[in-house]
């Protein structure tokens, strides 16, 4: 597996590399690719069929200035920026990751062993693809599938403005069980890592220690889909 650390500036072409690496994997079939990368400035990224109004306070990103775009996978609804690492995975679909419920499984369970021996803490997997200590968040994903490989990509808060997040987003529409309710400052908790340390440890878990030397196009799917208002507010 190859490593890629890249981080655009534009938050749309963040989004569009993503896709990008997928699509060059399932017409290629290339090797398997994680990427990070780290955002600077707010953003709020909706997941593919989410309703911005039911999810986002709409008013109150535009008096702030914070753009909203929307990503190609499924998935709740996050406020990007500094403090928060990404992560994405492009896996080739093989025998144990055949379906949605067997590839939560498999990956989370390697995401979790790898946050375990870097922070020394004990962590649950709870809802679907949320990673939490002692049921409190700090992480969530996501997957998109094709044909022959998928890309399971998610964040991490290590050392995010949490306040920030209540005033930007409405509750969800949708929550796992284990959140009864509770409001998203009390949901949700940094795990307070260094980046590079929990980097290392998905490189470790992974096996992914070749870098990734040619990354795909992506600046015109950038324009043509990730800055568009036509994909962006279509729900």
């Amino acid at each position: 597996m190859k490593f890629l650390d890249l981080t655009p500036r534009d938050p749309a072409a963040n989004l569009a590399l993503d896709e990008a690496l997928l699509d060059a994997c399932e017409a290629e079939d290339s090797e398997e690719i994680l990427r990070f990368w780290e955002p600077q400035n707010y953003f709020v990224v909706v997941g593919y069929a989410n309703k911005i109004d039911l999810e986002v306070n709409r008013a109150v990103c535009e008096a702030n200035q914070v753009p909203i775009f929307r990503r190609c996978s499924g998935g709740g609804t996050v406020l990007q920026g500094q403090g928060c690492l990404n992560y994405s995975l492009i896996l080739k679909i093989t025998p144990e990751l055949q379906g949605i419920p067997q590839t939560n499984t498999f990956i989370m369970e390697r995401n979790r062993e790898a946050l375990q021996r870097t922070s020394g803490q004990s962590m649950n997997i709870r809802g679907h693809t949320d990673l939490a200590l002692n049921d409190v968040k700090f992480s969530g994903n996501a997957q998109r599938r094709k044909k022959n490989y998928l890309i399971f990509h998610g964040t991490f808060l290590l050392n995010f403005d949490l306040p920030l997040i209540e005033k930007l987003l409405r509750f969800p529409s949708k929550q796992p069980d284990y959140r009864h309710d509770r409001p998203h400052q009390q949901f949700l908790t940094n795990l307070n890592l260094p980046a590079e340390a929990v980097k290392c440890g998905l490189k470790s878990i992974w096996n992914a220690h070749e870098p990734m030397e040619i990354v795909p196009d992506f600046q015109q799917l950038t324009v043509e889909k990730y800055q568009t208002d036509a994909w962006n507010l279509k729900f």
